[in-house]
Order: structure tokens, then C-alpha cells, then sequence
């Protein structure tokens, strides 16, 4: 028997494991709420099922997340807008050709949110947007905007660098944002449903638009600037 100056051991440990528990709530319950957004929509989704899914009271969840419009803001925060800061910093320190960074870009976008449950947050929001203009505003500036940014800089990045063609920056966006649209759309609709149509992969799916994005992008031979005559008789020049 333990003495007086002694504490417990098993009390100690349950202590232990109810803190433990406490602070993994707000992940749990995050988790379990991104499943069923996806599962049966926002407008579906109650919080008391989400909870239950979780393993807490509904009480329990409000004391994280005052609302279901809050929760599904966190939701959106934990699996998709809180990438961009890590996302931006990472672009600062790429070196390699615009080409190669878009290629990363694509790739690590579909790790990251395309093939995870998160992916189906942007089916949610096509189809319930019109119902819901609060969390749409919402979702435009956390995601819309932000991705719209990146893919800015990027495109910008090419430019600045001679590699890619100047082009209307506005529509380009679209042109690079728009086949991970689709392909989130696709995966989380009819690609959910049975075997791959017409040999319709990510990887093969995601090369294609890859390969046609850049070809339209890329500084073409013939648009390359001619030398001037200084540099030509220059370089033709050998050293002494």
C-alpha cells in the first residue's frame, strides 16, 4: 500500500489518460466531423452525430466549436487552408525550372488534400454552395483565394524567368487550377463508383493536363529573343 507521501500510481495514470484524452478531443472531433461533411453534405451533417462519432456529448463539442458553421470552418482550416502558409514558404526556396516546380506542385497537391478524404470538401461546396453564402465567402477567402496566389506567384515566377510566355494571368489560373478541380469532383462522384472509365487514372489524368499546360506556357523557339550582335560576336569569341 502506498504511503501518504506517496501518490497513487493508478490514480496517477488515469489522470494521465484523461488529459491525454482531452486534448486529443478537438482532433477526434474534427476528424469524425470531416467524415460525415463528406458523407451526407453540410446541410445533412448534425452536430450530435458528429459527436457521437467522436465519442463525446454534444456538449463536449460546444465547448470547442460553438456552432456547425464553426466546426465545419475548422474543418476546412485543418485539412486545406492551413497548407497554403507552408505551401508559399516552400516555393521561396525551390530553384529548379518553372516546369519542374508546377509538375511538384500538382504532385504534392494530390498527396496532400486530392487522394484524402479532404478532397471531397470541394464536391460539398459545388453542390451546396447557393444555400449557404456564409460559408462560401468563407471558403473563398481561406482557399480560393489563396490557391489563386500561388498559382499566381508560380505562373509569375515562369515569366520573370523567360520560361514561360507572357499570358493573361487572370484565365491562366484557371487553366492550371481547373483539371484538380475536376479531378477531386470525378473521385469524390463517379470515380467512387466502380473501376476507372477509359483508363482514367490521377497519375495518367494529371500527366495529360501537365503536358498540354506547358506546352501551352513554355517560351516556343521561335518566340526566343534573337542574340544581339554584341553578344553573338562575344560568345563566338574564344578566350585568350
Amino acid at each position: 500500500m502506498p504511503t501518504p507521501s506517496q501518490p497513487d500510481p493508478h490514480i496517477s495514470d488515469a489522470g494521465a489518460k484523461r488529459s491525454r484524452r482531452k486534448e486529443a478531443r478537438p482532433g477526434e472531433l474534427l476528424e469524425a466531423a470531416l467524415d460525415l461533411f463528406v458523407e451526407k453534405g453540410y446541410a445533412a451533417t448534425r452536430v450530435d452525430e458528429v459527436a457521437a462519432r467522436a465519442g463525446v456529448s454534444k456538449g463536449t463539442l460546444f465547448l470547442y466549436f460553438p456552432s456547425k458553421e464553426e466546426l465545419f470552418k475548422a474543418v476546412v482550416r485543418e485539412n486545406i487552408a492551413g497548407r497554403f502558409t507552408e505551401w508559399n514558404s516552400e516555393l521561396e526556396t525551390m530553384t529548379g525550372s518553372t516546369s519542374d516546380v508546377l509538375r511538384y506542385c500538382y504532385k504534392v497537391w494530390w498527396e496532400r488534400i486530392g487522394c484524402t478524404k479532404a478532397a471531397g470538401i470541394t464536391k460539398l461546396m459545388f453542390s451546396e454552395a447557393q444555400n449557404f453564402p456564409e460559408i462560401v465567402e468563407f471558403y473563398q477567402q481561406e482557399v480560393i483565394f489563396p490557391g489563386q496566389a500561388l498559382i499566381r506567384r508560380i505562373l509569375q515566377r515562369g515569366i520573370d524567368r523567360g520560361e514561360f510566355r507572357p499570358v493573361p494571368m487572370d484565365g491562366a489560373t484557371y487553366v492550371v487550377l481547373v483539371p484538380m478541380i475536376f479531378l477531386m469532383l470525378w473521385q469524390n462522384s463517379m470515380g467512387a463508383c466502380g473501376p476507372q472509365v477509359m483508363g482514367l487514372t490521377p497519375q495518367n489524368y494529371m500527366d495529360c493536363q501537365l503536358d498540354s499546360i506547358l506546352h501551352g506556357l513554355c517560351v516556343r523557339p521561335d518566340e526566343m529573343p534573337a542574340p544581339s550582335a554584341s553578344s553573338s560576336t562575344a560568345s563566338s569569341t574564344p578566350p585568350r
